[in-house]
C-alpha cells in the first residue's frame, strides 16, 4: 500500500543520513542526536505508517513491508543508515536486500529476535514468560494496558502514571504495531537470516547496559553475522539511549561514518 509520507530535514553537512525511529515515536526523537551529528550530517527523518504526521496503516499485510518500502522510496542515492528498535530493523532489511543504497549502517538496539532465537531456541519461550503481561493485554482487547507494559518495559523510564494524557492517547493507538510486527521480529517473514552477509557495509550496533536483557542477544547474534559490525555498550543506557543519550552515542556514528 502506498501511504503519505511525512518527513523533516535537520539540516548540517552536505552528506546524508536517512533516520528511522522507534516504534511509538516520530521523527523528531532525532533532533538531539540531529544536532550532535550536524557538522557530519543532514538528517532526513520520517514518521513511520500510522505514526506523527504520516498516513494511517489498515492494518492489512505486513506492517514491516510497508515500512521498508516507504522508507526505501526516501533513498534516492547511496545514504547513511541510522535507526532505532523496529526503525533500526527497517534500516537493516534494507541493508540486506538493497546495499548499493546504503554507505554505512547504525542501529540502536533493533528488536530483530530472530538471529537470537535461532542461536538459542529457548530464548522465544523465555521472552513470552517475560511479556505474559503485554500478551494477556492484547488477548483481552485492552490496548491502553498494552501500551502502560510496553512504556514500562521499552520506554525511557518514565513511569505511565506520569505521562501527559495526550501521550497515553497517542501510545495506546499505536500499541497495535507490537503483535502486527512480530512476523517479522520473530519469525524473520523477509528471510533475511540466510542473507545477512549482503550487508558488508561499516555497521555499528549500539546498546545501553541498562536495556532488556534480548538487546544484547540480539547485538551479539547480529554482530558475528554482520561482516564489518561491531558492537557498543553505553553505561547508563536505557532501551531509548538515541534520544535520552545523544552526545554520547553520537562520537560511535561518527566513528562508523568514518570507516565508511
Amino acid at each position: 500500500m502506498t501511504l503519505h509520507t511525512h518527513t523533516h530535514m535537520f539540516e548540517g553537512a552536505a552528506r546524508r543520513a536517512l533516520a528511522i525511529h522507534c516504534t511509538l515515536g516520530q521523527a523528531s526523537a532525532w533532533r538531539g542526536l540531529a544536532a550532535a551529528l550536524k557538522d557530519d550530517l543532514s538528517v532526513l527523518a520520517f514518521d513511520l505508517p500510522s505514526h506523527g504526521k504520516s498516513g494511517a496503516w489498515d492494518r492489512t499485510g505486513n506492517v514491516h513491508d510497508v515500512a521498508t518500502d516507504m522508507a526505501r522510496g526516501l533513498i534516492t542515492e547511496p545514504m547513511d543508515l541510522i535507526g532505532h528498535s523496529f526503525g533500526a530493523t527497517v534500516a537493516l532489511r534494507i541493508a540486506v536486500e538493497t546495499p548499493e543504497l546504503v554507505r554505512s549502517l547504525t542501529m540502536f538496539e533493533p528488536v530483530y529476535f530472530a538471529p537470537a532465537i535461532a542461536d538459542e531456541p529457548e530464548l522465544l519461550e523465555q521472552y513470552k514468560r517475560a511479556n505474559a503481561p503485554l500478551d494477556a493485554a492484547f488477548a483481552t482487547g485492552d490496548e491502553r494496558e498494552a501500551a502502560r507494559v510496553f512504556n514500562r518495559d521499552w520506554g525511557d523510564g518514565t513511569p505511565w502514571d506520569t505521562l501527559p494524557a495526550r501521550m497515553q492517547e497517542h501510545m495506546t493507538r499505536l500499541v497495535h504495531y507490537v503483535p502486527a510486527s512480530s512476523a517479522f521480529l520473530h519469525h524473520d517473514s523477509a528471510g533475511l537470516l540466510g542473507r545477512l552477509e549482503q550487508a558488508a557495509m561499516p555497521a555499528v550496533l549500539i546498546e545501553g547496559d541498562q536495556s532488556p536483557p534480548m538487546s544484547a542477544k540480539v547485538a551479539i547474534s547480529l554482530e558475528k553475522r554482520l561482516p564489518d559490525a561491531e558492537r557498543v555498550i553505553i553505561k547508563g543506557a536505557g532501551h531509548m539511549l538515541p534520544v535520552t543519550h545523544p552526545d554520547e552515542v553520537a562520537p560511535h556514528v561518527r566513528a562508523v561514518l568514518a570507516r565508511s
